[in-house]
């Protein structure tokens, strides 16, 4: 008997319904064929699946079996297609009905005592089958809750094989799982284990973190050891706007195809933070691998990307973000395939001013010569440089300011005028798709949005000159500026926020490190 059941594969961050031929047929040796492009682990299913039948009653047909995974020039990954054909192998020998197999799309990883453990993809998979009129999709009770985020869809969670059987055969009803998932995603956005009121002093450093993200700016700070860098940057997505339902949803199907949602997880309701190690790979970093995965900028999407001493970090895996930092995605090729990952994500990084530690520092001597100095801030590349818009000088906090007892301006505080500047941001660039914020206006367009007055001209022109401001400073002023005067609710940009936005290109001046 031949009947059909349905799976996916996952490439990227979609879906594709796999069409699970099997066949079962008398004649020849016992034997058991998967074919289709199957890789290891969907081979190695069969092992799992006969030694599950035997351990809950159920008898692998002892007859030629043949199971094919259409079509046969995707290449099928994983485990995850253990139930699909599982269920397959039970209908074609007569032990369930069939009929339900249309209906329902199935996947799931089995144990050898029939029990099943999670999957990855849960949620495109889900959107996939909605998409394609599936009546509901069955999966492990693990992944249930993130599959229930999609509407109109049965989600029917099961714990063992014998649950998803009997389910079918009509033997036994599952109710499929309903969750408010909205509620739940706006109930969780303020739930934050940080906050900006936990750092002492300061204050100017979160000014600039404020503008940093009132404007979606990338940012880099330069201080000290024990200054404060790490602890500020941990606290940046906690003054960003909330994560709108779509950017959740986008963000949420970037985690569950790596797997890193929890169980019982649902909707991703704060913005990601990933702060990766300064010996990460650029694989690790921009995604890719044999089986293509998404990287840490793509993990970052819709957040914050920290990275730490910067200067550690490998100068081949600083150069693969400058793609990525412009386009806002990444493109991953192989021989076989081409995948395609968000990556729009805001850099944060922080940096020692030298090898030491204190250069400019007002109480400890730095022992770095110039030379050294300067040979360590090389380490990052001019173009990279070249996409960040402001330099935030970090100094130590005095005694003082660390044993006031009152606490500072708290976050949410904070990200009501972010979220108001960005709101005057969105209406400016209404016409304007792909353009949401400041940060992302092109060269030309810089020039009709950012008009300054001649004051503020005067201004710049003296700072290029005595500041010994480099070229490549010019438009990111002006970006920021625009961003400080949308924070004043002010139209113009005014002499003082060109002032202001000046002081934040501190690692242009050509003195910095002579």
């Amino acid at each position: 008997m031949l009947v059909k059941a349905f799976g996916s594969a996952v490439s990227g961050i979609h879906a594709t319904i796999i069409t699970v031929e099997v066949n079962v047929a008398l004649g020849g040796n016992p034997s058991f064929y998967i074919v289709g492009l199957p890789d290891n682990a969907v081979r190695e299913g069969r092992d799992r699946i006969r030694t599950a039948f035997n351990n809950n009653g159920y008898k692998l047909p002892r007859k030629v079996v043949t199971v094919n995974m259409a079509p046969a020039d995707i290449l099928k990954v994983g485990a995850s297609y253990d139930l699909t054909v599982a269920m397959g192998l039970l209908a074609a020998d007569h032990e369930i009905r069939p009929d339900l197999l249309s209906e329902y799309l199935i996947m799931g990883e089995l144990s050898l005592d029939g029990s099943l453990r999670p999957i990855k993809g849960a949620l495109p998979i889900a959107i996939e089958a909605r998409k394609r009129g599936f009546k509901g999709l069955i999966l492990p009770k693990q992944n249930a809750s993130e599959a229930a985020i999609v509407n109109e869809l049965e989600v029917i969670p099961v714990a063992h094989l014998r649950e998803a059987a009997e389910f079918l055969d009509g033997q036994f009803e599952i109710k499929p799982l309903v969750r408010d998932t909205r509620d739940i995603f706006f109930h969780a956005q303020t739930d934050f284990p940080f906050d900006f009121s936990d750092v002492k002093g300061q204050e100017n450093v979160k000014r600039a973190m404020e503008v940093a993200a009132a404007g979606g700016h990338n940012a880099i700070m330069v201080g000290p050891p024990g200054s404060g860098k790490t602890m500020l940057a941990k606290r940046m997505s906690t003054i960003l706007p909330p994560l709108t339902l779509h950017e959740a949803l986008e963000t949420t199907k970037i985690h569950s195809v790596t797997g890193l949602l929890g169980e019982e997880s649902s909707l991703v309701a704060h913005r990601p933070f990933r702060s990766p190690h300064h010996t990460t790979s650029d694989v690790a970093l921009v995604g890719g691998g044999g089986n293509p995965q998404p990287g840490e900028i793509s993990l970052a999407h819709n957040g914050v990307l920290f990275l730490d001493e910067l200067p550690e970090f490998k100068r081949s895996v600083l150069e693969v973000l400058r793609q990525p930092l412009e386009e806002r995605r990444i493109t991953v090729s192989r021989a076989r395939l081409t995948v395609e990952y968000p990556a729009s994500f805001m850099l944060i990084a922080s940096m020692n001013p030298c090898p030491c530690g204190y250069f400019n520092h007002p109480d400890k001597e730095c022992v770095c010569a110039p030379q050294v100095v300067q040979r360590y801030l090389s380490k990052i590349s001019g173009p990279l440089m070249d996409r960040i818009d402001l330099h935030i000088e970090v100094t130590p906090v005095p005694f003082e300011e660390l044993a006031a007892k009152e606490d500072g301006e708290k976050s949410i505080d904070i990200q009501q005028r972010v979220i108001k500047a960005r709101e005057i941001q969105l209406e400016r660039f209404k016409d304007h798709p792909g353009i949401y914020s400041n940060a992302m206006m092109p060269p030309q367009m810089v020039r009709k949005v950012c008009v300054i007055d001649k004051f503020g001209e005067s201004l710049l022109k003296i700072a290029m000159k005595k500041l010994d401001l480099s070229a490549r400073a010019f438009d990111r002023i002006l970006k920021v500026a625009r961003t400080i005067a949308d924070l004043a609710g002010s139209e113009e940009i005014k002499p003082d926020h060109v002032a202001e936005a000046i002081q934040y290109r501190s690692l242009d001046r050509e003195s910095w490190a002579g």
